[in-house]
């Protein structure tokens, strides 16, 4: 079968993929890892070579990975990686759950993976490790966490090589108005879009719509729940294969939190808990159909948003996202099904869920999730109660309000209880940093709005 044809659902499993490769359909296999900044990063390995040397002991990758700032350049006062300790190896350990056709690239697999360091220990600081730590926590308390993320971005006509040339100014969004809902325009936009759709089912992952959006050239394509670490491989395998797809029709997409000054691109992240047996554990008797652990979830999330903000809102661009009236979030609030508030609740009985809005389609999921994983424990172990629910417009409320700048929401999490003890020091130190790395390159940058403004007038 050729790849177009190919109906075969992802994951893999590893006799398919030897079968594959013996038949010579596949002949490349992608070995990949998510940095510290949500990309995916990795290695083309050949076949054979992965399934006789790969699979068994991984591969190696340099410990800067995660310690590079977006330009992929060395960062001085990383605890994991400096000149000073030779910038060594880590190994790239191939999680075989997340095996996977990628349909759109010739003969071609890919495979997700946790780092170790060469002794076998796990990187405290990798996005994946982290949410596999809190993970654990939840599941040791008997709870078992689902996430569904619903990713926003805007297209364009331009190739990405054309958006470069012209310093990403003067770009052709592909659509010309408002085209929430429409389905007149989006199927303008179907050979893309569809595209994406296909090649993302036949990769295994199951989309439930795609659908216009507010911004000029907005698309949202949302896929279905999953257990929390499955929904954030997949989450970055769409985002990393949905650029490819756009770039291979000679369009360019991106999902930065805020591009102008129109709606920015979120990530809504839905979050639910279960038993260990699967049994939905949110619904109850209680006031608004809640059982008290729902209280403590949502109460939970309140309380440590403020604090742990960066991990939804980790680039300078995102804070510029958070503006009253825009459907992104400014306060601290929960309501039903009221899209002014940081936390809607939405669904019924085992349908029974949190969306928290305040991440952008920039957003890290691995960190996203582990933040509201670590925030639901934190309510859960100390039964906090819920406050009262936000009635009318959250951004007329007396609320307390999400950070709004990246300085802000570094030295509230420097400073956090609730994140050192939920991810110890090294992590929180890392991260901080990060934060840190970023503001000191924005501080020093001079910007074509600081020119317009001054050049010829002052």
């Amino acid at each position: 079968m050729t790849d177009q044809t190919r109906t075969t659902q992802a994951p893999l499993g590893i006799d398919e993929l030897r079968k594959l490769v013996a038949e010579g359909e596949i002949d490349t296999v992608v070995v990949a890892i998510t940095d510290s900044l949500g990309r995916l990063q990795g290695k083309r390995c050949g076949a054979r070579s992965f399934l006789e040397d790969v699979l068994g002991h991984g591969a190696e990758g340099c410990n800067y990975l995660l310690s590079v700032d977006v330009e992929m350049n060395t960062v001085d006062g990383y605890a994991m990686s400096s000149w000073e300790n030779g910038y060594g190896d880590m190994a790239m350990r191939p999680d075989v759950s997340t095996l996977r056709l990628v349909p759109w690239l010739p003969g071609t697999a890919m495979i997700q993976c946790d780092i170790l360091w060469p002794d076998g220990r796990p990187v405290s600081q990798s996005p994946r490790q982290i949410l596999r730590a809190q993970i654990e926590r939840l599941e040791a308390m008997g709870y078992r966490a689902h996430i569904g993320t619903e990713l926003e971005f805007i297209m364009f006509d331009d190739t990405y090589e054309e958006a470069w040339k012209t310093n990403y100014e003067g770009l052709t969004p592909s659509t010309r108005y408002n085209i929430d809902y429409s389905l007149l325009a989006t199927a303008k936009l179907e050979p893309v879009i569809r595209s994406i759709r296909t090649g993302m089912e036949k990769a295994g992952l199951i989309v439930e719509s795609s659908k216009g959006e507010c911004n000029y050239g907005q698309q949202e394509i949302t896929f279905r729940y999953a257990e929390a670490l499955t929904a954030c491989d997949n989450h970055a395998f769409y985002k990393n294969g949905a650029k490819e797809i756009a770039a291979q029709q000679g369009k360019s997409i991106t999902f930065m939190a805020k591009y102008n000054e129109r709606e920015g691109n979120s990530c809504h992240i839905h979050f639910s808990l279960t038993d260990l047996d699967g049994k939905p554990v949110l619904a109850g008797d209680g006031e608004h159909g809640f059982s008290p652990i729902m209280e403590h979830f949502i109460a939970g999330q309140l309380a440590s948003l403020k604090e742990m903000a960066y991990f939804l809102a980790p680039n300078i661009n995102s804070y510029k996202r958070f503006v009253e009236g825009s459907f992104a979030p400014t306060a601290i609030a929960w309501g039903l099904d009221n899209r002014s508030c940081a936390l809607r609740v939405v669904g019924h009985g085992a349908g029974l869920r949190v969306e928290n809005r305040v991440g952008g389609g920039d957003v890290n999921p691995y960190l996203a999730a582990a933040a509201l994983i670590a925030a639901a424990i934190h309510g859960i172990e100390n039964e906090l109660p819920l406050e009262a629910v936000t009635q009318g417009s959250a951004y007329q409320s007396m609320a307390d309000r999400i950070p709004t700048t990246m300085r802000e929401s570094r030295e509230l999490l420097a400073a956090s209880e609730i994140a050192r003890k939920s991810f110890g020091d090294e992590v929180v130190d890392h991260y901080v940093h990060a934060a840190g790395v970023e503001l000191k390159a924005y501080d020093s940058a001079v910007t074509d709005w600081e020119r317009r403004r001054v050049f010829e007038r002052l």
